[in-house]
Parts: structure tokens; C-alpha cells; sequence
């Protein structure tokens, strides 16, 4: 995607200079352009609301999700580039690691100790994590 794309579905665009625009941001009430674009040479577009939105709530508010803000990968030959998965040694790394957290909270609680709400916000995230890799191989 080029610029171009993400410019059609924003307001009031101004260009300050070459590959770069403000606009009115789609994700929240802009009465003024507070939403920086900017096209790299490389193709990969940023942007930046100064209202504090976040570029997924930029994107999604135009229809659009994160891959549009980067160019599309072309081999020499004019394919797209294999996508290749994970070593799996390093998916087993990462698996390990998340289930011994989800180990230690179950030993810390069969033992009868209170999970501090820190290591309970870290036991959610290696849940997750977890359910993740699981469902990537079904």
C-alpha cells in the first residue's frame, strides 16, 4: 500500500513536505489535524496521532489492519516471499518457559500462598501465550 491508500480515507489532509501529511484522525472526534503521516523511501508508512491514539485504532477506524502500512514483499522472480514458521526448537524454548511460570503458580498455590496480582497478570499472559501455540497447530 502506498500513502495514497490510508490519505483517501482521512480528512482535512494537508502535506507539510515531501511524503508527509497531517490530517484530521479517524480513530477519535479531530476538530484539527492531529495526525501525522509519513511515507519512508522504503514504502513503510507511519503515522502518529498526537491525541495519543494508537496506530491500530488509526487503521481500524479506516478499515484498514497493520500489514497496510507496510509494502508487499515481491521475490525478484515476482512471487511473494514463503512465509517459513518458527524453528521448532524455538518454539519449544518458548512453550518450556511459559509452562514452568504456569508450573511455579500452581506449586506456589497447591502450597497455599496468596499469587500477588503481578504474578497472577503474568500467569494470564503465559495462559495465553499457551492457548496461542496450541491452536496454531490444529
Amino acid at each position: 500500500m502506498s500513502a495514497d491508500t490510508l490519505l483517501d480515507h482521512l480528512e482535512n489532509v494537508k502535506r507539510t513536505g515531501d511524503g508527509r501529511w497531517l490530517a484530521r484522525c479517524p480513530a477519535h472526534a479531530d476538530r484539527r489535524a492531529s495526525l501525522a503521516v509519513r511515507e519512508l523511501s522504503s514504502g513503510v508508512i507511519l503515522a502518529h496521532c498526537f491525541a495519543g491514539c494508537s496506530i491500530a485504532e488509526v487503521v481500524g477506524a479506516v478499515g484498514l489492519d497493520m500489514s497496510a502500512l507496510f509494502p508487499e514483499k515481491i521475490n525478484a522472480d515476482g512471487t511473494k516471499p514463503e512465509r517459513r514458521p518458527f524453528p521448532a526448537a524455538d518454539v519449544l524454548r518458548a512453550v518450556s518457559f511459559e509452562t514452568m511460570i504456569v508450573a511455579i503458580a500452581a506449586a506456589d498455590m497447591a502450597a497455599g500462598k496468596t499469587i500477588k496480582p503481578v504474578d497472577l497478570k503474568r500467569l494470564r499472559i503465559a495462559a495465553r501465550r499457551l492457548l496461542t501455540a496450541a491452536e496454531a497447530f490444529q
